[in-house]
């Protein structure tokens, strides 16, 4: 898939693809904000570059959706190898959806992929140790970069619905600031591919969960869709976070609810750059949990402090 055939949100691409000088087939997007700190090396995968086949083409790092040991570990390989580094570097989450975030040191290498992990229940990693690739995945779900150029320090998160609702982000900076000394105001934050609120259709009880969570901000929601659109009316202030349908359920906007938990916790408006590119829309390029109604591979953010 090339530039012009991504599906995006807004006047400018906010995340970048590009290839593997080694490897041409691997495509990835980046975030210029993250770049610009000069601490970190990091991407964000899509289905191109790997070895594996069928649904779970080409660049698959689940273990546990059909694709063989051999096939995953060659594709995480190259996504290390990418980095300049290898496998045994790796430090996985183990993903259920919670909000619980584990430090990782570099005693905790290779866990998830060369050797098992001895901790359950993480959804979000932090480390101020350069040369340890931290690595979370996805299908649909919103994921959180966020780097620290201040005290040096990196996290990644996988955020669902339930993980935005409570908060992940805001448990990651309170996380990295007890451990690191980190400031909301000094973090530079990506969100980054996701799927998107015209795809996202949810129960009135996940609605009703949000509205009580998030607290309108006609402002907050100004700054979010100036990123899509010059002019906003009322209706897009309103229908910003969620609207109902006809159906009596609800379009819900994971992209702006992650926006609005940072700039709740007191990250800059400027400093948190925002996808413009969806998961579901784009099943081609990206793997969707929702497109694929749950037969497909998983992708892969990764982060390391250098």
């Amino acid at each position: 898939m090339v530039q012009n055939e991504i599906i995006r949100y807004g006047n400018h691409a906010t995340c970048r693809l590009d290839y593997d000088k080694e490897n041409q087939e691997m495509a990835y997007f980046t975030f210029a904000g993250l770049e610009q700190t000069g601490i970190v090396e990091h991407f964000f995968s899509t289905r191109e570059g790997g070895v594996s086949s069928d649904y779970l083409y080409s660049l698959n790092f689940s273990f546990t959706q059909g694709d063989t040991k051999e096939n995953v570990i060659e594709n995480f390989r190259r996504a290390a190898a990418h980095l300049g580094m290898t496998c045994g570097d790796i430090v996985c989450t183990q993903q259920t959806h919670t909000t619980n975030v584990r430090k990782v040191t570099a005693a905790d290498k290779g866990k998830g992929v060369v050797c098992e992990r001895d901790y359950t229940d993480i959804d979000g990693l932090i480390t101020n140790e350069s040369g340890i690739i931290l690595a979370a995945f996805y299908a649909d779900c919103v994921p959180l970069f966020l780097v620290d150029p201040a005290n040096r320090a990196i996290g990644l998160a996988h955020s669902g619905w339930r993980g935005t609702v409570e908060k992940m982000g805001k448990v990651m900076l309170e996380k990295m600031s007890a451990e690191f000394g980190t400031k909301p105001e000094d973090v530079r934050v990506a969100i980054a591919p996701a799927i998107c609120q015209s795809c996202y259709e949810v129960s009135a009880d996940v609605a009703l969960a949000f509205a009580e969570t998030f607290a309108k901000d006609d402002a907050k929601a100004q700054e979010y869709l100036v990123r899509y659109q010059q002019d906003t009316t009322q209706q897009d202030i309103d229908n910003c976070l969620m609207y109902q349908k006809e159906n009596g359920k609800y379009q819900l906007n994971l992209w702006y609810a992650n926006f609005r938990v940072f700039r709740d916790a007191g990250v800059p408006d400027k400093q948190i750059e925002v996808t413009d590119v969806c998961t579901c829309c784009n099943s081609k390029l990206l793997f969707s949990h929702r497109a694929s109604k749950g037969k497909r591979g998983n992708l892969g953010a990764f982060l390391m402090l250098k």
